[in-house]
């Protein structure tokens, strides 16, 4: 396999970097190279977080270079334009629909706008809604993202390598039950 990029973007308190974490190790559990980077501000505010994942046979930098991005995961749709510029035509935009307002920040219909220029494959999942819901965690819409990426083929882990990275990454206080069950769910998706 060649390197795999992916960039994980949202705001503090969405999940990223057990995202990370989870994805670092199914590429460790695979033998494949691994660097991980973190790019955050008031990440425990709802401030702007960006993580950086790379994986393949031989990685040198933890950073994407932009317009080398395999996959972009946005667990909030404004934070997703801050990563176009590390797109290409064949970059895999995975996105939540949910919007956190800011005070004079864009509106969905202006991020919308913006997402349908890109001219690469784009979901636009109700993921946060869906793990509301259904498990009654809405903060499982990343899982439950990565749950989409494994069954559309868009992140080269199987499932069972992903559900072993969600048990062996997770602090204790965290459910694996649950983690499992949004992954899951995220397979499931159509």
């Amino acid at each position: 396999m060649q390197n795999f990029n992916i960039i994980i973007t949202g705001v503090g308190g969405q999940g990223l970097i057990t995202l990370l974490k989870i994805l670092a190790e199914a590429a460790l559990i695979e033998n494949f190279d691994v660097r991980t980077s973190e790019l955050h501000g008031l990440s425990q505010r709802e401030g702007s977080v960006s993580v950086h994942i790379r994986f393949g046979q031989e990685i040198f930098s933890p950073l994407i270079t932009p317009g080398k991005a395999n996959l972009i995961l946005a667990l909030e749709m404004t934070e997703v334009l801050r990563a176009i510029d590390f797109s290409n035509k064949e970059t895999v935009f995975l996105i939540n629909k949910k919007l956190i307002p800011y005070f004079e920040g864009p509106t969905e219909k202006k991020v919308l706008k913006e997402i349908k220029k890109i001219p690469a494959k784009t979901y636009l999942i109700k993921a946060s809604e869906i793990c509301k819901e259904k498990i009654g965690i809405e903060v499982l819409a990343g899982v439950f993202l990565l749950g989409v990426a494994v069954s559309k083929k868009i992140i080269p882990f199987s499932s069972d390598i992903i559900i072993k990275a969600i048990k062996r990454s997770l602090p204790k206080e965290f459910s694996f039950k649950e983690n499992k069950k949004a992954f899951l769910l995220g397979q499931k998706y159509e």
